[in-house]
């Protein structure tokens, strides 16, 4: 088998085999195939898409270029949820406790985040003493005793991914249905999941800017977890403004406390109990997404989420009261109110851009070497569809310096208000479940 004839058979746009496909991606994984190899079958991918078969073909192949976790013996079905990425994106701190008070066990591998915020961890661990190193003993007792733990990313999991990444950002093929669809399976699939429910975002603040190419990427994935053999749903989720109100680590730690309490705001909380309730259905705990959100609903309204959140930080070492004393978090220095300069309607908020001015505060990363604080952020008092009058306040600044005023700039110029009312975008455009 040669490399070149794989490169000129996808290029002329024939479907590779899997003998092919597996090829390929242990000749790149173990050095044998070049980078110019490899960068030419990509952009040849790029032009000429992959059908069905050779999307799980590829999924598998990444999957099994490293090592797999064994979650087996995890009793019941373990279910991980991925986003594609947003603004405010607080599900996961929800979505844990939620849906293990309804019996699934969710057994997650997080990493730490690079952009506008913090990842899962860095949350995390703005709850003072909380970890994220466990054994794979205490990983497993812990998820069996309480359902949910969290534990950083470890081992060497899908290293052609992490190969193929590198170099799909260096040759401007990394916006391919393909590839990214296979890359974000492949490391779920890796990590021990049994089922799988997507979020897509789409929108300003979203990777995939309009509906279609997110579509197009949400049964992309649909299709490679099923014909894989892990049940998998997606939804479609709008991230034109940021989620919730919450921008900034600490910050968004208290609007998930809040929002396990009943508190939080509609978006939020709605998009956990979609999520939510796919999550309960492939973790075989439900029939239908209706029995399902009954119970996630239930959870939260007799406190039982909250009460596996307080386990679930005990568990890893932090302080628990946190979620009775929200005010044990870290504090910023500074808080500065973002006026409005005339009256009207939000109508339109640049989530992208909002999300840049929370990383100027140090709420997120620019580089993997960048240290993030955890106190800072954002929180938004108003949204789009939003009334608002002259002066009042569209938004609180936490800083840990005096010197605000190109965030302060930033969020004038990227909160839009005028005359007319303009609604809100639906907050779910699509449920995909095959």
């Amino acid at each position: 088998m040669r490399m070149n004839d794989i490169i000129e058979k996808k290029r002329d746009g024939q479907a590779l085999t899997k003998e092919e496909i597996n090829f390929f991606i242990e000749g790149y994984t173990n050095n044998s195939i070049p980078d110019y190899q490899a960068s030419a079958l990509l952009m040849a991918i790029y032009f000429q898409d992959m059908n069905d078969e050779e999307r799980a073909n590829l999924t598998m192949a990444m999957v099994n270029s490293g090592e797999q976790i064994d979650l087996s013996a995890i009793e019941g079905v373990k279910v991980d949820k991925h986003s594609t990425g947003g603004v405010g994106d607080t599900t996961t701190l929800v979505l844990g406790p939620l849906v293990a008070a309804c019996g699934v066990p969710v057994a997650k591998m997080s990493g730490r985040g690079l952009g506008h915020t913090g990842g899962t961890i860095d949350k995390l661990e703005a709850i003072d003493g909380f970890h994220v190193e466990l054994s794979s003993e205490q990983f497993v007792k812990q998820v069996n005793e309480i359902k949910v733990a969290v534990i950083g990313q470890s081992g060497n999991l899908t290293p052609a991914d992490k190969k193929l990444y590198a170099l799909r950002d260096v040759t401007s093929t990394v916006n391919s249905i393909p590839l990214i669809a296979s890359s974000i399976m492949s490391k779920k699939i890796a990590a021990g999941a049994g089922a799988i429910v997507l979020d897509v975002k789409t929108g300003d603040g979203a990777f995939m800017k309009t509906t279609e190419d997110a579509r197009k990427l949400a049964k992309a994935m649909v299709q490679i977890g099923n014909s894989v053999g892990r049940q998998t749903m997606a939804i479609i989720s709008d991230m034109s403004q940021p989620l919730g109100r919450a921008i900034g680590n600490a910050l968004e730690v208290q609007e998930a406390i809040d929002t396990l309490k009943g508190k939080g705001p509609d978006d939020l909380t709605e998009l956990c109990l979609t999520l939510g309730s796919q999550m309960v259905v492939v973790g075989e705990k439900a029939d239908t997404l209706e029995e399902a959100r009954i119970m996630l609903q239930k959870a939260i309204d007799d406190g039982s989420a909250l009460e596996i959140f307080k386990q679930f930080i005990k568990w890893q070492g932090g302080n628990e009261k946190v979620v009775d004393d929200t005010a044990l978090l870290p504090k910023a220095d500074f808080i500065f109110e973002v006026s409005a300069k005339n009256a009207g309607f939000v109508t339109y908020m640049e989530a992208d851009e909002i999300g840049t001015a929370a990383m100027l505060l140090g709420a997120g990363r620019a580089t993997k070497e960048s240290e993030i604080d955890l106190a800072v952020g954002i929180m938004l008092n108003k949204k789009v569809g939003d009334q608002v009058d002259e002066g009042e306040s569209l938004a609180t600044i936490y800083a840990n310096s005096e010197n605000v005023q190109e965030v302060m700039n930033k969020l004038h110029e990227n909160i839009h208000i005028e005359a007319e009312r303009k609604e809100a975008p639906p907050l779910v455009y699509e449920i995909i479940t095959e």
